[in-house]
């Protein structure tokens, strides 16, 4: 993230192992912020929605081969008319690129909330983008994520059971989900995942992001219903072999 005179130039990329159309972004990337926000920010009328209040609203794109680009216009979020928004798909990355853009927001309130949010949105939606395929390296098996799983629940009801004197089951639930939102997040290994020698990555084999670990996290009971990753299909996630 650079700054020069109160405009912001931010840039958030993903390893990618194919090109993408700009035609194809244009029409596809704001839908994926809709849906990583669980439709709470909606992309219509060249414009971003969280109700009634209109976030950013952008020109008409400007397409090219492998690159779409917004004017911005105006909006809450925006301090002045001016800047840009691309995305480009080619030369191995998938790169989300802010330019010229006057933040509403003072600087130092700017960096601490609202750039976290454009980082942790965008970069799942490039993610998702980019796809699961190929992965990023050798798969972990479906037996040894089973043992992995296991040990790491085992060790948050040993510690449920040492420090919590009741209401245990509640006491397992939030020390399991504190500890793998941690690990996830900070190194994605688990103490299972280490013992097992696989861990946790984003799909372009990079260390997930907050956003990641807490999709993962909120899809995990429907994946063990449904018996099938859906929490790794989610959160654009993948558990590979270390």
């Amino acid at each position: 993230m650079r700054w020069a005179e109160g405009r912001v130039t931010v840039e958030d990329s993903v390893l990618a192992p194919r090109p993408v159309s700009g035609e194809w972004l244009g029409g596809h990337f704001f839908k994926g912020i809709s849906d990583a926000t669980f439709g709470l920010v909606q992309f219509r009328f060249e414009t971003l929605w969280l109700g009634p209040l209109r976030l950013l609203v952008f020109g008409d794109p400007v397409v090219a081969d492998n690159e779409v680009s917004w004017p911005i216009e105006g909006g809450l979020l925006a301090a002045a008319p001016g800047g840009y928004f691309t995305i480009r798909g080619d030369g191995g990355r998938l790169t989300a690129r802010i330019t010229g853009y006057r933040p509403s927001l003072p600087p130092r309130l700017y960096e601490l909330t609202q750039l976290q949010v454009h980082h942790g949105l965008v970069r799942q939606e490039l993610l998702w983008i980019r796809g699961r395929s190929p992965a990023a390296r050798v798969p972990a098996d479906t037996i040894r994520r089973g043992l992995a799983a296991g040990i790491d629940i085992g060790l948050c009801a040993a510690v449920a059971l040492v420090f919590a004197r009741r209401r245990r089951l509640t006491a397992v639930l939030g020390i399991a989900a504190g500890y793998h939102l941690t690990c996830w997040a900070t190194s994605g290994r688990t103490v299972g995942g280490f013992a097992m020698g696989q861990r946790v990555v984003a799909v372009d084999g990079t260390k997930p992001s907050l956003v990641q670990a807490v999709l993962r996290m909120l899809a995990l009971p429907l994946a063990a219903v449904k018996l099938r990753a859906i929490h790794d299909e989610l959160a654009a996630t993948d558990v590979l072999e270390d």
